[in-house]
């Protein structure tokens, strides 16, 4: 079997590369895993997002779970993040998630979180596929009494909000903000959050049916919302995508704020407040150029991972940072919560603005993105990671980052699936990094075909 978990968890077409009986070993396994030293009755929550497939993977989540003696815990929708942090408030043994992300409805997908509301590493994750591999040969029975139960909590939606309000300082009052919540999980908590704290509310896409999350609507497709800012006089709009736990927002000119303009508007404000550790932002290798230039305006360091909010955690919690994410919008503020989370980071943003009184496109200024090309070398695919070992190519490369002169920088990325290398230029003029870029492409596959 080829690797089991992927980036972000098990995840396919539900009811074919994820069935129910992959679902049944998924809960057994993965209670087994998580819980297996505990000396007590393993109680692992469980949540998921509004794709009609939830139902089914669900019960047979919960059905594994409960084979190995353990108590599911099932909070019904509910946000990763809420998943992450109501398993580590609640004291649980483990958390899962049943939820694609920002994928269409047609998919599905199981992640897990450890007890203190942490993804698992991969180590852990091996640990479950080896046990599914074997065919559950090594699981225990237990029968009788000892066999688990599902227990439902119907309130913990207001107890993740009533948390996340408590991360700011102020209201909102007097701000007319649009949310899109991209008929995911954020359908009750976004509009609940933002109406207790006072904001004036335009709420778009939050009427789930289990097939309309995610489609044409949220951080993926946030034209409805750039419109709908811009007609109803809005000072701001917020997209979520399916399981919210990324953000993507739309200045007061319907203009887009990613990831990475959040980031360096949160950083400057922490900042002043002598709140960023090691005055530092950890972003992956894909965030533009503009965010570490921004950043260096603001004497603040960027340290920079593989692509994956996974990494980016790994390395805040190795050096003690505190602000990290990514361009689509995963934003981590390890001092409030332990995952990407959307809301959270959509209060962090919005409070900003209330605090210093300034637009939000005013405040996204403090960025400005570099243009960005990206050109694919086909090459043998015994090469894909030996780029390096070229002088030539070496050469090349370094020569394009003097002509940059700190103001651009050039990325090489091996495709997982494909014999190519994509590379990837940022700089300061469109014309002169595309042809840049193409030369240097050229040249990979001439040395490496």
């Amino acid at each position: 079997m080829s690797r089991l978990f992927g980036t972000d968890g098990v995840r396919g077409i539900a009811n074919s590369e994820l069935d129910s009986g992959l679902a049944y070993k998924l809960g057994r396994a993965g209670a087994y895993v998580l819980t297996q030293e505990n000396k007590h009755k393993p109680r692992i929550a469980v949540g998921k997002d509004t794709r009609i497939s939830g139902d089914m993977l669900e019960a047979a989540l919960v059905a594994g779970i409960c084979s190995m003696g353990g108590e599911a815990v099932v909070l019904d929708v509910m946000p990763t993040p809420a998943v992450a942090y109501l398993t580590r408030q609640m004291g649980l043994d483990a958390g899962i998630v049943i939820s694609a992300s920002h994928n269409p409805f047609e998919y599905n997908g199981i992640k897990f979180f450890d007890g203190k509301g942490y993804k698992l590493s991969d180590e852990l994750e091996d640990k479950i596929q080896e046990i599914i591999e074997k065919n559950m040969k090594a699981l225990p029975n237990p029968t009788g009494e000892c066999i688990g139960k599902r227990t439902e909590i119907n309130d913990a939606v207001y107890t993740y909000v009533d948390f996340l309000k408590e991360t700011i300082e102020a209201d909102f009052k007097g701000l007319k903000i649009v949310l899109d919540c991209a008929n995911g999980a954020s359908y009750i908590t976004a509009p609940t959050a933002f109406a207790e704290l006072g904001a004036e509310i335009l709420v778009i896409n939050n009427a789930p049916d289990g097939i309309n999350i995610n489609k044409s609507c949220g951080s993926t497709h946030p034209e409805s919302l750039q419109r709908m800012v811009v007609e109803s006089g809005a000072h701001l709009g917020l997209a979520f995508d399916g399981d919210a736990d990324r953000l993507i927002a739309v200045d007061d000119k319907g203009e887009i704020v990613n990831g990475d303009h959040v980031m360096a508007i949160i950083a400057k404000h922490l900042k002043s407040k002598g709140n960023l550790k090691k005055d530092t932002v950890v972003a992956t290798i894909m965030s533009n150029m503009g965010l570490e230039i921004a950043c260096r305006n603001e004497q603040c360091n960027i340290i920079r991972t593989k692509v994956g909010d996974r990494y980016v955690l790994e390395e805040m919690m190795k050096n003690g940072y505190n602000l990290g994410g990514e361009q689509s919008g995963h934003i981590i503020f390890l001092d409030h919560n332990t995952t990407g989370d959307g809301l959270l980071t959509a209060l962090q943003l919005v409070s900003v603005v209330k605090e210093t009184g300034k637009k939000l496109s005013e405040l996204k200024s403090i960025m400005t993105e570099l243009p960005q090309v990206l050109v694919n070398a086909r090459i043998k695919n015994e090469y894909k990671t030996k780029y390096m070992e070229d002088a030539e190519i070496k050469a090349a490369i370094e020569s394009i980052e003097a002509q940059m002169k700190n103001a651009g920088r050039v990325v090489i990325r091996p495709s997982g699936t494909e014999p190519l290398v994509r590379v990837m230029l940022e700089g300061e003029d469109q014309n002169v990094i595309q042809k840049m870029a193409e030369d240097l492409a050229a040249l990979i596959e001439r040395k490496l075909s």
